[in-house]
């Protein structure tokens, strides 16, 4: 943590706004002045504020804040007292009865830490940082996505500490918060919620509300700039304090979750549906009129299509001048190297916005190269928000294997690149006696059919006990009780295969041979795998493990907030965000845990 003025005692640091203004302060009165060399030399003064004499002595400065206010006794003796009324009330009565304000009511403030810093007290240099960005349901849990944050940080150090300890340098999760600070409608439509499950209904406004707010054309623009703004500053605050990363080429990459995956995609494209309706317009009126009409009505139709043509000629001329007079800038004052999306919808948008699939296999189609070095795909099986990407670049994708993620433990994993595309079977789904479950799965351009469960990964179920407590928030009563009886369920079964089941997992990760072809009507070798030259440039779509212990309606529920605290998710994402030093240097050291 970063501080200058820490509590006594406790020794933490005071909010950093805070901080700054008693720093700016203090400095403003005493730069210059001497300093006690230790707390045992100072001038003999008691903790009641009078010195041997008996004289008590008061502030020589102070100084307000919002609300609490500071005073200085000395250059080394500051004190923090609570402006609130109850705190006035005890300072007033504890006076009286003969104690000092100091101490009465106030905290004792330190300008610097109990203990030196030393040069080697440091982590390793940030080369890559990572913007972690929420999806709906901030509203209701505002500190939820630090918390995520947090995890998904934690398990990445887990694994930077195993898998990638010989490098120098590390990556840094940050989270971004963007939510709480957008005003939308004010409490509108808290006002016109009925009183009947009030419960239910505040926290539907306060989650599934937000996909309606960035569906509207009124509040849209305040989600993207509430994020594209908090975006750019967070940047601009971490190179601030840390004024190397730019010299020496460090890269930024976003993990987005949900709907915060398409409000991303929107900055980097700048995508906007008032663009897209002009567009609609300007077709509409290039359509040729077929009923009949007047000579008189022709002659002024055509007057008023050569009148428009100029006219956006002269527009266009204009929109140039001005482009060639003030240089336009970009969304983001970064280049995304990697864009993560996490349980993303983002493919209905497109594919409702128009976006059909094409003849070539590049990320182009959909997203830039030039905007986003690379795009990932990452989804459980059963989340029931995720949707598969690549369908709309290639439409036989859909009927093509998304690249199965490999688990954290497996030793000597084949790299992603080097595995290839299989087919799938769009089969009903099969059923068993335990699960009751009888509803066949039909394949589309942007679903895919559930695997086989022979690849077993972590347990979402065991994954949800720290990472659900946003959606557990749907009823904690029925999600206790659920989570105990799982729990009881991940223990009499061990999660982890043996290891002879451990040495299949070390196969590539393919479909199994019961399902590896579906159809002849695409080019593929016997093998059961496609054709080169039907091939996606990178693959996008990247599919998690089920469980071996898991129950897939359990796991529906679940799985949209599991990815936080994976460690095949940890994995995956160092895993591509070292690829850049891995090409250059060794391969990292990809032992069992």
């Amino acid at each position: 943590m970063r501080g200058q003025w820490f509590i006594d005692g406790t020794w933490q640091p005071l909010e950093e706004e805070e901080s700054n203004l008693i720093e700016q302060e203090h400095l403003s009165c005493f730069r210059g002045q001497q300093m006690q060399e230790n707390f045992d030399t100072e001038v003999s003064k008691s903790i009641d504020g009078k010195d041997g004499s008996g004289i008590s002595y008061s502030a020589i400065h102070s100084f307000k804040l919002s609300r609490n206010h500071v005073d200085w006794h000395s250059v080394d003796e500051v004190y923090l007292y609570s402006d609130a009324t109850t705190s006035k009330i005890a300072r007033t009565v504890t006076q009286k009865l003969g104690f000092s304000k100091a101490s009465s009511s106030g905290t004792r403030l330190h300008r610097g830490y109990v203990e030196e810093a030393t040069l080697e007290d440091k982590p390793s240099q940030t080369t890559h940082i990572v913007f972690v960005v929420h999806g709906i349901g901030q509203k209701m849990d505002q500190g939820r996505i630090i918390k995520n944050t947090a995890m998904m940080r934690e398990a990445a150090r887990k694994i930077e500490e195993r898998h990638f300890s010989n490098h120098a340098t590390h990556v840094e999760f940050l989270p971004v918060e963007w939510r709480s600070k957008l005003t939308l409608d004010g409490d509108t439509v808290d006002s016109i919620t009925p009183d009947k499950v009030r419960g239910l209904r505040d926290m539907l406004n306060s989650s599934a509300m937000d996909i309606m707010y960035y569906t509207s054309p009124l509040y849209r623009d305040e989600l993207v700039k509430g994020l594209q703004q908090e975006l750019n500053r967070l940047y601009s605050l971490f190179c601030s304090r840390n004024p190397d990363f730019e010299e020496k080429g460090g890269k930024v990459s976003i993990v987005s979750h949900s709907l915060g995956c398409v409000i991303t995609y929107d900055i980097m494209t700048g995508w906007n549906p008032v663009r897209l309706y002009e567009q609609l317009l300007q077709k509409e009126e290039e359509l040729p009129d077929e009923r009949w009409m007047s000579y008189e009505e022709r002659h002024l139709l055509d007057e008023l299509y050569i009148t428009k043509r100029r006219l956006r000629e002269i527009e266009e001329r204009l929109c140039g001048l001005k482009a060639s007079s003030v240089t336009q800038m970009p969304a983001l004052k970064f280049k995304v190297e990697n864009f993560f999306c996490m349980g993303s919808p983002l493919a209905v948008f497109l594919a409702l916005r128009g976006i059909r699939p094409g003849n070539t296999g590049s990320q182009d189609h959909i997203l830039p190269r030039e905007i986003c070095n690379r795009l990932l795909n990452i989804f459980h099986p059963t989340d029931p928000v995720a949707y598969r990407l690549e369908p709309l670049i290639l439409k036989h994708y859909s009927n093509i294997s998304p690249v199965q993620i490999h688990w954290y433990n497996t030793s000597n994993p084949l790299p992603y690149e080097h595995m290839k595309p299989s087919f799938l079977h769009p089969a009903k789904e099969p059923t068993s006696v335990s699960e009751n479950e009888g509803v066949s799965t039909v394949p589309s351009p942007v679903t895919s059919p559930v695997l086989s469960r022979r690849h077993y990964g972590e347990s979402i179920t065991n994954i949800g006990k720290a990472s659900i407590l946003g959606a557990a928030s749907i009823g904690k009563g029925l999600g206790g009780m659920l989570f105990s009886r799982f729990g009881r369920s991940s223990a009499s079964q061990p999660s982890e295969t043996s290891k002879d089941s451990m040495e299949e997992e070390k196969k590539p990760a393919a479909s199994p041979p019961s399902t590896a072809v579906a159809t002849q009507t695409l080019p593929h070798s016997s093998s059961g795998f496609l054709d080169s030259a039907l091939e996606l440039d990178h693959r996008i779509d990247f599919e998690l493990r089920e469980g071996l212990v898991e129950s897939r309606y359990w796991s529906a529920v679940t799985s949209h907030t599991a990815y936080w605290s994976s460690l095949d998710v940890a994995l995956f994402l160092l895993t591509f965000m070292y690829k850049h030093e891995h090409d250059n240097n060794a391969k990292p050291n990809l032992d069992p845990i």
